[in-house]
């Protein structure tokens, strides 16, 4: 069995004027959300094999404070991640398939709705991720990312 975690950015700043939505960084509320969840997978022994987050500020500040506490490993920045699609989520952790536990970093609604599909088979079943939540999603190694194949055997949020 193989592990997809799926980690949505914390609490972020809203945009200052002119300020593009990419850019905003967390809030001091978002930092400690970020933190706690890196605590979070360290208690429970999820530390990932390999990270892909969204080159979002938010994203990478949530990345940073989660690392600091579970140690740092294998990390890609996607611009796919980024306004993602489930069905994009799903091709980019089919490329790593080789990876044990593979941690994806980015935004709602697309996380949210790939949990459901990947646990329900349903993404209009979802029932939503608030921010710097954890999902744990257990599927078999070589299996490609489908509808129904996964099991949720966590979900958190601070």
């Amino acid at each position: 069995m193989r592990e997809l975690i799926l980690l949505r950015h914390a609490h972020a700043e809203p945009a200052a004027t002119g300020q593009a939505d990419i850019d905003r960084p967390l809030s001091p509320h978002g930092l400690a959300e970020a933190e706690a969840a890196g605590r979070w997978l360290l208690e429970h022994k999820l530390t990932p094999d390999r990270v892909l987050c969204s080159p979002a500020r938010r994203t990478r500040e949530t990345l940073e404070a989660v690392l600091e506490r579970t140690g740092y490993v294998e990390q890609r920045l996607d611009e796919r991640i980024y306004d993602a699609v489930p069905g994009t989520l799903a091709a980019l952790a089919d490329e790593h398939r080789e990876v044990e536990r593979l941690l994806i970093v980015g935004h709602n609604p697309g996380l949210e709705q790939l949990v459901a599909l990947m646990h329900s088979g349903q993404s209009g079943d979802y029932r939503g991720m608030p921010p710097a939540a954890v999902a744990v999603l257990s599927l078999p190694m070589e299996a490609a990312i489908e509808p129904g194949i996964a099991r949720l055997t966590a979900f958190w949020w601070p």
